[in-house]
């Protein structure tokens, strides 16, 4: 047994009923909020990598509709993200909290809609209605789900070292959730996969050949669409279990902490509230950085994100960043310039991942600063954090989405082959680009707006002394009025 605040007594055992403010968050609320980082990526991986194969090979749309019911949906979740961060900012604190009831009452449709949008109905006019209109609820309630989860590291502990504690264990579980989605749906739609189609530049042995893994082969199995079908219903289904657990472990593992007991200040319109946060200087700037290296890499790393929690804690979070994303330039360029060899491949792909780490975790280490810095600046102005980070998340997604964007319009001028068993040349040479010129260049762009971020680990430190005496005379002053009330 140990004693807390008050000569009270709680077990050490007991992880969860830990005191906050006298040892820091505890480890297991930390672990069961990272676990609310896995669905976004789990589910975002799956989309990104299999909707579009998904909308041509097996509903059988035409190529024109696929793409509207693409980009229709990023355009759609471009305008859910603000406006779930307004109407979360402007909902009233309950018994669960403020951020809470939004996760766990969004997911059931979240999951309904996600597995719909894997259903194949059985009639073919109303097929790209069927699919624009669940992907755009899936967007939507995903968004419900996900911007408040964002927004909770606010409201998790009011330590700034608790806060980047709890984000280096989310980024390490949602780096984790991007390969835990792309196995799931690849190892198990991949089961039920058709065989590729010969390209341009395969030999005339490699058409005998891939004419026998067509079914002339009477000794090999046929893969029908209706295998294939079923294969994407079932790993559907299994993301969707995934996603409810890691919800139901959020609502009841962690405890939201209700702010500080001055008043909130007068709700504000739509656009004031957009004008109000992009108008802040230190959050613009760390927006456009995020923007920028997000557009350069969207790969992951997870060994390396313990690192880089160390690594900003004893040189500083700007510093991390710059060291970060410079440390994968060198391995970018290496990938493109060695012939093929998977060995050299797995290591180079292990090394850069260890500087993309830092394009994980410390952006969103960093936006908890930037909310106290305006704190700081508008004592007056309070319960926006919503809104930071739902702005924040809509620039991730928008990065996300103009890099597919534009890695499938390039590949498509270039002369793609969907299913080749090889590739033009112009292909492999728009790869090289994309992954190597291109990032590198958005990377720069990114490293030269943050050396003009103003938030320095000086101004930090100050930031957070100012707000403990704030939240210090807030709560003498409320224990002298109750006192008061007492004796009167």
């Amino acid at each position: 047994m140990a004693k807390g605040e008050g000569g009270e007594q709680y077990s050490n055992a007991s992880l969860l009923e830990k005191p906050v403010g006298s040892d820091g968050l505890a480890l297991a609320r930390k672990i069961c909020y990272a676990i609310g980082g896995a669905p976004y990526q789990i589910t975002g991986c799956a989309l990104g990598f299999f909707l579009q194969i998904y909308l041509l090979d097996v509903a059988q749309l035409d190529p024109f509709y696929a793409s509207i019911i693409l980009f229709g949906g990023r355009a759609w979740d471009a305008i859910t993200d603000p406006t779930v961060g307004f109407l979360v900012s402007r909902s009233p604190w309950t018994r669960f909290g403020r951020m809470l009831p939004w996760i766990v009452l969004s997911t059931p449709l979240a999951v309904l809609s996600y597995f719909l949008i894997w259903y194949v109905p059985p009639f073919e006019n109303g097929k790209v209605i069927w699919y624009l209109l669940f992907y755009c609820i899936f967007q939507t309630l995903q968004t419900c789900f996900h911007v408040p989860y964002s927004a909770l590291t606010m409201f998790i502990s009011s330590e700034q070292k608790d806060r980047d504690s709890a984000t280096a264990y989310r980024m390490t579980v949602e780096v984790l959730g991007t390969v835990l989605g792309t196995a799931i749906q690849g190892q198990i739609v991949g089961m039920a996969n058709a065989p590729c189609l010969p390209g341009p530049r395969d030999s005339g042995t490699n058409l005998s050949n891939s004419s026998v893994s067509f079914g002339h082969n009477n000794s090999e199995p046929v893969i029908s669409l209706d295998h294939t079908k079923t294969a994407y219903m079932i790993a559907s289904g299994v993301i969707c279990i995934i996603y409810v657990l890691c919800a139901i472990v959020v609502f009841f593992g962690v405890r939201e902490q209700k702010e500080s007991c001055r008043p909130r200040s007068e709700p504000m319109g739509f656009f004031q509230g957009i004008k109000l946060v992009m108008g802040h200087g230190p959050y613009a700037k760390l927006v456009m950085v995020f923007l920028f290296t997000s557009l350069g890499f969207m790969l992951s790393a997870t060994l390396a994100i313990p690192f880089w929690q160390w690594f900003l804690t004893r040189f500083g979070k700007k510093t991390a960043v710059c060291a970060g994303s410079l440390s994968v330039v060198p391995f970018m360029i290496l990938v493109v310039c060695m012939k093929s060899n998977l060995i050299v491949t797995y290591v180079v792909s292990f090394a850069a991942g260890v500087g993309v780490a830092a394009a994980f975790l410390l952006p969103w280490s960093m936006l908890p600063d930037v909310v106290d810095d305006f704190q700081v600046q508008n004592p007056d102005s309070t319960g926006h954090e919503a809104l930071f980070y739902s702005f924040y998340v809509f620039f991730t997604k928008f990065a996300s989405g103009v890099s597919l964007g534009i890695s499938t319009l390039s590949l498509d001028f270039a002369g793609y082959i969907s299913r080749g068993c090889s590739q033009p040349e112009e292909v492999d040479i728009t790869l090289k680009v994309l992954v190597s010129a291109a990032p590198i260049a958005l990377i720069m762009i990114g490293l030269t707006i943050l050396y003009w971020y103003p938030i320095t680990e000086e101004r930090r430190q100050g930031n957070r002394k100012l707000l403990q005496e704030q939240r210090d005379n807030e709560a003498d002053s409320e224990t002298d009025s109750t006192e008061l009330a007492n004796m009167v």
